[in-house]
C-alpha cells in the first residue's frame, strides 16, 4: 500500500497554540488515527529543513568513520547514562540482533543534576565524537526542536481524550524523559534479514525522521503496510505506555524495518515519554520504574555491566 494508507496530519495549530476550533479539529484527527492505526504522518511541525539536513549530513560523516574511531564513544563508556555508539548486531529486538549500528543520546545533564548524583539510569551527559565536531551541537539543537513538537502532540492527545489542552502535560510530561537515536542500516545483501524485527515501542510517543530510503512497515490487521518517507514529515507512532494509559483506546502498533533499497539507510527516532517520576497507575508505579525494567532486554550484556538495580 502507499503512504496514503496512513493519515497525514498538519499539527500547525497545536505548534502555534492557536486554541479553539483549529486545535479541536487537529485533536479529532489525532484521535481517529490513534484508534485506527496507532501511526500517522506529522506535517506543519515547524522543524527547519536545514536542521534536518545538517543532522543527516553529520550522521553520515560519523558512520563513515573506521569502527575503531566510532568505538571511542562506545556505550560501555557512557555508564548508567546509557549513551554512545553500538556496532551492527549490538542491539537486540525480541531477543534477536538487529542489522544496524547506532548512537544513543538524551537530554544533556551535568554531574550536579540530582538524578545524575543519584546514579539514575538514562540520565547524564552525552558522548559526542570529536569528528565530526558539528554532530554534538546539531543533536542538541534537534533535541530541543523535537521536544517542542512532542509537547504539541501531547497537547493534541490530551484534547482528544477530553483532558483539556494541558491535562497530560500537568500530570505526565511537564518534565518529559526524552531519548534520541540515530540508526545506520548498511546495505543488506540478505533480503530475508530484518534491519529491525517486529516490535512495539514501550513509551508514550515516537517521532521518526526517515531518509529517502524506505523500509519501515506497519502491521495493519493480518497484513503489513509500507510507511515510506513523505517529504517534510515525521512518522508518529504510539508506544505501549499510551495504550496502557488509555485503557486500550489507543493502539501501540507493531512495526519492523527491512532495508531493501540496496543503499545505506539512516533513521532518526525520537522518544517523548512521561517524566521519570510521573505516576502511571493507581498502585503508584512511576514511569522510571516501568522504563528501567525494559532496558536490559535491548543490551543485556551492557545492563549486567553498568545497569545495576533495574529499578533505579
Amino acid at each position: 500500500m502507499s503512504a496514503a494508507s496512513l493519515p497525514i496530519i498538519d499539527i500547525g495549530p497545536l505548534v502555534a497554540g492557536t486554541g479553539g476550533a483549529a486545535e479541536a479539529e487537529v485533536a479529532r484527527q489525532i484521535d481517529e488515527a490513534c484508534r485506527e492505526h496507532g501511526f500517522f504522518y506529522v506535517v506543519g511541525h515547524g522543524v527547519p529543513d536545514e536542521l534536518q539536513a545538517r543532522l543527516d549530513r553529520h550522521a553520515r560523516e560519523f558512520f563513515a568513520l573506521p569502527e575503531a574511531q566510532k568505538a571511542e564513544i562506545a556505550m560501555t563508556r557512557g555508564g548508567r547514562a546509557w549513551r554512545g555508539w553500538f556496532p551492527v548486531g549490538g542491539e537486540l529486538t525480541s531477543g534477536r540482533p538487529d542489522r544496524k549500528e547506532g548512537i544513543y543520546f538524551g537530554a544533556e545533564l551535568g554531574p550536579d543534576h540530582p538524578k545524575v548524583v543519584e546514579g539514575v539510569v538514562l540520565h547524564g551527559a552525552n558522548l559526542f565524537p570529536e569528528q565530526p565536531a558539528e554532530l554534538g551541537p546539531t543533536v542538541l539543537e534537534y533535541l530541543e526542536a523535537l521536544t517542542d513538537v512532542g509537547h504539541a502532540l501531547v497537547r493534541g492527545v490530551s484534547l482528544a481524550l477530553g483532558h483539556g489542552a494541558d491535562g497530560f502535560r500537568d500530570t505526565l510530561t511537564s518534565d518529559p524523559l526524552t531519548l534520541f537515536r540515530i540508526f545506520h542500516y548498511p546495505p543488506d545483501p540478505a533480503p530475508d534479514e530484518w534491519g529491525v524485527g517486529e516490535h512495539t515501542d514501550y513509551g508514550l510517543l515516537t517521532l521518526l525522521l526517515q531518509d529517502d530510503h524506505g523500509g519501515l512497515q506497519v502491521r495493519s490487521g493480518d497484513a503489513w503496510i509500507d510507511a515510506p518517507p513523505v517529504a517534510g514529515s515525521f512518522v508518529c507512532n504510539l508506544g505501549d505506555m499510551l495504550e496502557r494509559l488509555t485503557g486500550g483506546r489507543y493502539r501501540s502498533t507493531a512495526h519492523r524495518v527491512l532495508n531493501t533499497s540496496g543503499a545505506e539507510r539512516l533513521s532518526f527516532p525520537f522518544f517523548f515519554d512521561p517524566g521519570w517520576d510521573a505516576v502511571i497507575d493507581d498502585a503508584g508505579t512511576t514511569y522510571g520504574e516501568y522504563v528501567s525494567s525494559k532496558v536490559a532486554r535491548v543490551f543485556p550484556d551492557l545492563h549486567s555491566e553498568v545497569g545495576g538495580d533495574a529499578q533505579t
